[in-house]
C-alpha cells in the first residue's frame, strides 16, 4: 500500500510542480508571441483571442464573446470593431431572430487565425522534438491529465486541420 505524503510533502510537490508550469508557460507565452508577428501590425493578442474565440465558437453575440474573453460588453465592442475595420469580423443578422446581431470572422479572419496557429504548431513541434520518446510519452500523460484538471477539451490531431481549433479549443460552433 502506498504511503501518503504528510501535508507538506504534498504542498512541496505542488509548489514544484506550480513552478514548472509557471516556467512552461513562459515558453508558451514567448512561443505564441512569435507565432503572431507577421500580423501585429493589424492585430494585437487580445484581438487574436476574439478571432480564436469566433473561429471555434461560430457566430457569437457580443455579450457571449464578451463573457467567453472575461471582459466587458464595451471592451468586446471596442475590439469587435477594430477587427471588422479590419477585415477580419463582420456582423451579420441572427436568421433565428431578426432582432439580435451575430458577430463573426471574415475568411480573411479565418485565414489569419489559421496561418498563426500553423506556425505556432510548427514551433512547438520543434521544440518536441528535442525531447527523447519517453519524455514526451510522459508530456502527453502530464499535459493531459493538466488539461482535464482544468477542463480544456483535446486539441485534434494534425490529420483533421480541417476541423482544427485553434490553441486546441474545440466544440461545435453555438450561436451563444
Amino acid at each position: 500500500m502506498a504511503r501518503k505524503a504528510a501535508p507538506a510533502e504534498r504542498r512541496d510537490d505542488v509548489d514544484a510542480v506550480t513552478r514548472a508550469v509557471l516556467t512552461a508557460s513562459r515558453v508558451l507565452v514567448a512561443v505564441s508571441a512569435r507565432s503572431l508577428t507577421e500580423v501585429e501590425d493589424r492585430v494585437t493578442l487580445p484581438q487574436f483571442r476574439m478571432l480564436v474565440v469566433l473561429s471555434s465558437r461560430g457566430a457569437t453575440k457580443l455579450v457571449a464573446l464578451a463573457e467567453l474573453l472575461g471582459v466587458a460588453p464595451s471592451t468586446a465592442m471596442r475590439m469587435i470593431d477594430r477587427l471588422i475595420a479590419a477585415g477580419l469580423a463582420d456582423r451579420q443578422i441572427n436568421p433565428d431572430n431578426r432582432r439580435e446581431t451575430l458577430l463573426r470572422l471574415t475568411d480573411e479572419g479565418r485565414r489569419t487565425v489559421e496561418d498563426v496557429t500553423a506556425r505556432r504548431r510548427q514551433e512547438i513541434a520543434s521544440i518536441v522534438e528535442r525531447l527523447a520518446p519517453r519524455q514526451r510519452t510522459a508530456l502527453i500523460d502530464a499535459l493531459t491529465d493538466f488539461n482535464q484538471a482544468g477542463g480544456e477539451p483535446p486539441a485534434p490531431p494534425l490529420d483533421e486541420s480541417a476541423d482544427l481549433h485553434p490553441l486546441g479549443w474545440g466544440g461545435p460552433p453555438t450561436a451563444g
